[in-house]
């Protein structure tokens, strides 16, 4: 299957082709829309390389990067779209003690460019800055990151104090590299994926 130029340039890993591509692009005057869907194109592409162990977590880092080097140029241009609206508010972070954001960022892309209001906390967030966000926002779905197995406990925490707060309506996922049927069960989370395209996947399942 032929793929625009674009798309094989992300695939590819060649970021200075990816960039150079999408400069041009804008100035011809391409909708940065359709940029957005290469791009969500060659993630899934990527992620489901990722998934069949075609590819690794240093190529999916490295397409996370290009992928938000794109992103930086696109987003002005989209501001004049601000009209669309968004699908949900999602609120994500890694959790507290954690510093891990590569996975993240690729989850926050690929979240924006598929509809959804992303709220970005960063990292090592703790419970009470995630509730006070979904509070304040009425997010639908938090979405919690920990890489290491030391993000359990804070990801349980976070999930209770949602849980005491009275917003159980806000639907939780987890991700990271430990995380699995058994890290769920344990935090409480209404369910967890592997990769971005997982999280995506579940957010749409929440929404529509």
């Amino acid at each position: 299957m032929a793929h625009s130029e674009l798309v094989q340039a992300i695939i590819d890993l060649a970021e200075r082709e990816a960039i150079k591509i999408t400069d041009q692009w804008l100035k011809d005057g391409v909708d940065p829309q359709n940029i957005l869907d290469d791009c969500r194109e060659a993630m899934g592409i990527i992620g489901q390389r990722f998934e069949d162990l075609q590819a690794f977590l240093p190529e999916l880092m490295m397409a996370g990067e290009i992928l938000k080097a794109v992103s930086d140029q696109i987003k002005p241009f989209l501001k004049a779209d601000a009209s669309e609206e968004k699908r949900e508010i999602v609120v994500i972070g890694t959790v507290q003690g954690d510093i891990h954001d590569i996975a993240k960022d690729i989850v926050v892309f690929m979240l924006d460019i598929n509809g959804f209001e992303v709220i970005d906390l960063g990292v090592d967030v703790p419970p009470s800055v995630f509730i006070d966000k979904v509070k304040e926002t009425g997010a639908g779905i938090l979405a919690l990151s920990g890489f290491l197995t030391l993000a359990f406990d804070p990801m349980k925490d976070t999930v209770s104090a949602l849980q005491v707060a009275g917003l159980d309506q806000t639907r939780v996922m987890i991700g990271g590299g430990q995380i699995d049927d058994y890290a769920c069960a344990y935090a409480g989370a209404d369910a967890w994926g592997p990769d971005a395209m997982s999280a995506v996947r579940l957010a749409l399942s929440w929404t529509q």
